[in-house]
């Protein structure tokens, strides 16, 4: 008899149990998935701050533009087609006045306002000699007062009408200047991306979209939006992975080094304040030494972005931690900061006041 079988003698019931073998596996499973569990708390962990987005132009002007009627009136014809490409200043669409004789009468009250100017100017001339030849008179005692001050009174009245009239004038000027660029143009190079047909014949207004101009040679970069909880180190410079939308791709984002077919940024700027929905807009531009991101032609203005703004190392346990309590990245470490700050702070005072 062994020493087991002599312990069990003491223990019958121990004995006269006799579980499975796929019982006891299973045991053992369960007891080597504990600990691997509890050693997976101990791995290293790259915190990432996760946001969707899309890729934008650097410069606003790069951004598609709304070409709009400047005049009211209907189109007459579209000069382009959707699709095609454009240089600044290529005409795009004619839109021409309800009324067809409305550029003549223009011109006709425009001449009927010069000849009024012009007799006003005259007049005005005549009764500056009469003021002239009055005053000499009064000196003289050969008029009365009231006759000089009439002299005064009409060229008074001349300049009240003058002036009037040139203001007329301007005003039709005005008119004829923003009825005559009824040619509109493109504002820039580009593309034509969308024409707005439903205007064509149309009576329209003063600023109806006519049509929208894409620019396609453009500094790209990528908005991301991120949750509030993240956004509080989310700080310039900070590395980014990009997941570009077309293109096959493998990101793991606690371990950065298994990413297949993700491109490199970083953080060029964050926003202030949220959008309506709370979430922060983070600008993201290419990383300098980094593969350069894909050709314009696969990677358009507008396409879809998903993006990993990273942190700092951290253990896993902690990272579950952060995410059961809502906390942002690097909790206890944006504290030690801010009190390494506040002590710097409270320093450079104390050295004022010596």
């Amino acid at each position: 008899m062994t020493i087991n079988e002599t312990q069990l003698t003491h223990f019958r019931s121990l004995a006269a149990l006799n579980p499975p073998r796929v019982v006891v596996v299973i045991a053992w499973l369960i007891v080597a998935g504990l600990c691997l569990a509890i050693a997976i708390l101990f791995v290293p962990w790259r915190q990432t701050a996760q946001g969707g987005g899309h890729v934008i132009s650097l410069d606003p002007d790069d951004r598609p533009q709304q070409v709009s009627s400047l005049v009211e009136g209907r189109v007459d014809r579209f000069f382009v087609q959707d699709g095609q490409r454009v240089k600044a200043g290529d005409p795009i669409v004619k839109v021409v006045d309800v009324d067809p004789n409305f550029l003549d009468r223009l011109a006709a009250e425009k001449a009927e306002v010069q000849a009024q100017i012009a007799a006003i100017e005259q007049a005005r001339a005549v009764a500056s000699i009469d003021v002239g030849r009055t005053a000499q008179l009064f000196t003289e005692g050969l008029a009365a007062r009231r006759d000089y001050e009439l002299t005064q009174i009409k060229v008074a009245d001349a300049d009240a009408k003058l002036a009037e009239a040139r203001a007329k004038l301007q005003q039709i000027e005005v008119r004829q200047r923003r009825q005559s660029a009824q040619v509109v143009t493109a504002p820039r190079d580009g593309r034509i991306q969308n024409l707005n047909a439903a205007a064509g014949g149309a009576l329209i207004s003063a600023g109806t979209v006519l049509a929208t101009v894409a620019p396609e040679e453009i500094e790209r970069a990528v908005e991301l939006f991120i949750d509030g909880r993240d956004i509080p180190l989310v700080d310039r410079g900070r590395p980014v992975r990009l997941e570009f939308e077309g293109f096959p791709a493998f990101q793991f984002s606690g371990w950065p080094a298994f990413a297949v077919g993700i491109y490199d940024g970083q953080v060029r700027s964050v926003d202030p304040t949220p959008r309506t929905d709370g979430l922060f807009r983070v600008l993201v531009e290419p990383a300098p030494g980094r593969p350069s991101w894909p050709d314009r032609r696969f990677v358009r203005q507008g396409g879809k972005v998903l993006g990993w703004i990273q942190g700092d190392n951290v253990t896993v346990g902690y990272e579950l931690w952060r995410q059961l309590n809502d906390f942002p990245l690097n909790f206890e470490q944006d504290d030690a900061v801010q009190k390494t700050q506040d002590k710097a702070g409270k320093s450079s005072i104390e050295k004022k006041k010596k």
